[in-house]
C-alpha cells in the first residue's frame, strides 16, 4: 500500500467510525472494515482474578458558583444538578448525567459577609459562614450550596465531604479569610473553638437531612494563601496535628461518626517528600507512621485515607507516572492506608502540553483529563477521584458545567470535561474493584492508548475505560479471563459525542476513534 493510499484509508476509517456511532451501529457492524485500513489493532485481556483497589467515590465541589447558581430558576438549577448527579438514562440509552457519588461542600469562612472589606476582590470567590460575629449561627446562609446538597441527595448521592478553605474570619488572627505573610491564620488557643465550630456545622446540616461522612479541616496547607485571591491559610504538619487531635476528641465526645480527612496536600509530592516546604511535606510518614510524634493513625475518627491534589504533577506523561509510582509506594508502606485524589482541574501550562487559561468546551482538555484520571487510578491506586469546580463562571479549564457570571439567572454550558469524567464516574460505582487489564500489542513507551478495567460484584458487571489520545483510530478486541460476558454496552465521548450509547457482542472487535474515550460495560454470566 502506498503512503497516499494509507493516509486515505485512515481518513476513511475515521469517517466511518463517526458515522457508525452516529447511526447507532453495533460494534460488530462498526468493526467490519478491511484489516489494511486499521492503523493499529490491540487485544486487551481483562482478568478479574487479579485485583487492586476498591473504588469509594468520584466527586466534585460546590465552590464557589453554587452559592449563586443554587438560587437560579428551578429549571436551570435542576438541569445542572441532573448533569452532575443523575444516574438516569434517556429513552435512547444515553446517561442524563455523570452520576457523581460524592459531593464536596465548601464551609465558608465569612468573607462574603465582609464584602469588599474582605480583601478578596472577586465576589464569586468569597463565601458566607453560618457563624456570625456575635457567636450565633444563621442557618439561612449558604442557601445556594444547601440547595445543591439537597439536589445531590435527591438524585442518589449518599456521600458528602465538608471542607473549609479557612477557619471563620471571627476566629482568625488577622480577621480575614486569607493569611498574612504565609503564616497560619489560626492561633493554637483557637483550635478548640475551631473544632467546636466545625461540629456545630455538621450538626446543623444533619438537622437539614444532610449527613456529612467526611470532614477535611485543612486545605492545601503548603501554599502561603496571602494574596487575597480566595479564602485560605497555610498550616504546618505540627499545626495540623493539633487541629486533628482537638477535632477527634470533640467528635468522640459528641458521638459523631464523621471521619476526618487529612491533609488535602497542594500536590502529591508533599505526601512522600519534603520538597520546598519544610515542616509541611512528607505527610504519609508524619501522620501515619507510629514512630512519628505527629502520628494520627490511631485516632478513632481519622479515616484510613490520606488525600492530595494532582496539580502541577500531570506533565510530561513519564514524570507523572514516576511521581505516582513514588506516591503508591509510600502509601503501600502503611498497612490499610488508602489514597484519595481529592482535587484537580487543569492549572498552569503543563510543560507546554495544555494551558489552564481559556475555557474550552471541546475534546482536547477532556482527553488530557481522562489521562490524568487514568494515572491516578492505575498508577497511584487512588480509591477516590475529585474534580475541583462542579460549576464554573470562569474563562479557565476548571469547570464541569460552565455558567454565565450572573447571580440570579443565566445560561449554562456542558463541557466535554464533564462527560470525560462521566466515562468513569457514571459506570465505576462505589464498591467497584479495579482488575488487571493488559495487552502485549503495545510498546512500553506507547501512551496513546490507555485502558483500565473494573468489576462491580453487586451488579455483576465488568467495566473497561479506554482512552485513544492519538490521531488515528484503533481496533480493539476484549478478552475476558475465566469469565463469560454478554450484553456489551459502549459509551463514547469525543468531539461529537457525550457518552453516546451503542451495543455490541463480547467476541467482536470494535473501533476506538481518534481523540475519544469509550467505556465498555458488560454483564458477567
Amino acid at each position: 500500500m502506498t503512503k497516499t493510499t494509507s493516509i486515505s484509508a485512515s481518513i476513511l476509517l475515521i469517517v466511518l467510525c463517526f458515522l457508525c456511532w452516529g447511526c447507532g451501529l453495533s460494534s460488530e457492524e462498526a468493526g467490519r472494515m478491511p484489516d489494511d485500513m486499521a492503523t493499529k489493532t490491540v487485544t486487551i485481556r481483562l482478568n478479574p482474578a487479579e485485583t487492586y483497589q476498591t473504588i469509594d467515590n468520584f466527586g466534585a465541589s460546590d465552590a464557589w458558583a453554587c452559592q449563586f447558581v443554587g438560587n437560579w430558576p428551578d429549571d436551570k438549577r435542576n438541569a445542572i444538578a441532573d448533569l452532575l448527579f443523575s444516574t438516569d438514562t434517556t429513552a435512547e440509552g444515553k446517561p442524563k448525567g455523570i452520576g457523581l457519588s460524592l459531593w464536596r461542600f465548601n464551609i465558608g469562612a465569612g468573607s462574603a459577609q465582609q464584602g469588599s472589606n474582605s480583601g478578596i476582590g472577586d465576589e464569586w470567590r468569597r463565601a458566607e459562614s453560618f457563624l456570625q460575629q456575635d457567636g450565633t449561627y444563621d442557618w439561612q446562609r449558604q442557601q445556594g450550596q444547601q440547595w445543591f446538597m439537597q439536589a445531590a441527595r435527591q438524585r442518589g448521592v449518599q456521600k458528602f465531604l465538608a471542607f473549609p478553605n479557612s477557619p471563620p474570619v471571627w476566629l482568625n488572627k488577622n480577621g480575614k479569610a486569607f493569611a498574612t505573610a504565609g503564616k497560619s491564620n489560626l492561633a493554637p488557643d483557637r483550635y478548640q473553638a475551631y473544632a467546636a465550630y466545625l461540629l456545630t456545622v455538621l450538626k446543623g446540616l444533619k438537622d437539614k437531612g444532610i449527613d456529612i461522612q467526611y470532614l477535611s479541616p485543612v486545605n492545601e496547607p503548603q501554599w502561603d494563601w496571602s494574596d487575597g485571591g480566595q479564602e485560605g491559610t497555610p498550616f504546618t504538619n505540627e499545626e495540623i496535628f493539633g487541629i486533628v487531635k482537638e477535632l477527634n476528641e470533640q467528635l468522640e465526645q459528641e458521638s459523631i461518626d464523621t471521619k476526618i480527612d487529612v491533609a488535602e496536600a497542594g500536590k502529591i509530592n508533599y505526601l512522600y517528600a519534603t520538597e520546598d516546604r519544610p515542616g509541611r511535606g512528607n505527610q504519609v510518614y508524619d501522620f501515619f507512621n507510629p514512630a512519628s510524634p505527629l502520628y494520627i493513625g490511631g485516632f478513632s475518627r481519622v479515616g484510613n485515607v490520606i488525600s492530595a491534589h494532582s496539580y502541577f504533577t500531570t506533565s510530561p506523561f513519564p514524570e507523572a507516572v514516576e511521581k505516582r509510582n513514588q506516591l503508591a509506594a509510600a502509601v503501600a508502606a502503611v498497612p490499610n492506608l488508602e489514597y484519595w485524589m481529592s482535587e484537580y482541574c487543569i492549572l498552569g501550562d503543563n510543560e507546554g502540553e495544555i494551558k489552564g487559561e481559556g475555557r474550552n468546551l471541546g475534546i482536547d482538555p477532556a482527553i488530557y483529563l481522562a489521562r490524568v484520571i487514568h494515572n491516578d487510578l492505575v498508577v497511584a491506586n487512588a480509591t477516590a477521584w475529585h474534580w475541583w469546580l462542579g460549576v464554573s463562571p470562569y474563562n479557565y479549564k476548571d469547570g464541569l458545567v460552565y455558567v454565565d457570571k450572573e447571580k440570579t439567572n443565566g445560561n449554562y454550558y456542558e463541557s466535554k470535561l464533564l462527560w470525560a469524567l462521566g466515562n468513569y464516574s457514571r459506570f465505576i460505582r462505589p464498591g467497584a474493584v479495579r482488575i488487571a487489564a493488559q495487552s502485549s500489542d503495545l510498546s512500553v513507551d506507547d501512551s496513546s492508548l490507555l485502558f483500565s478495567a473494573y468489576t462491580h460484584p453487586q451488579d455483576n458487571q465488568i467495566i473497561s475505560v479506554i482512552i485513544n489520545s492519538g490521531i488515528a483510530a484503533v481496533g480493539v478486541k476484549l478478552e475476558f479471563a475465566g469469565i463469560q460476558v454478554e450484553n456489551l454496552r459502549f459509551y463514547q465521548t469525543s468531539e461529537s459525542d457525550a457518552l453516546t450509547a451503542g451495543r455490541g457482542r463480547a467476541e467482536d472487535m470494535f473501533t476506538i476513534p481518534p481523540r475519544s474515550i469509550i467505556t465498555v460495560v458488560g454483564n458477567i454470566k
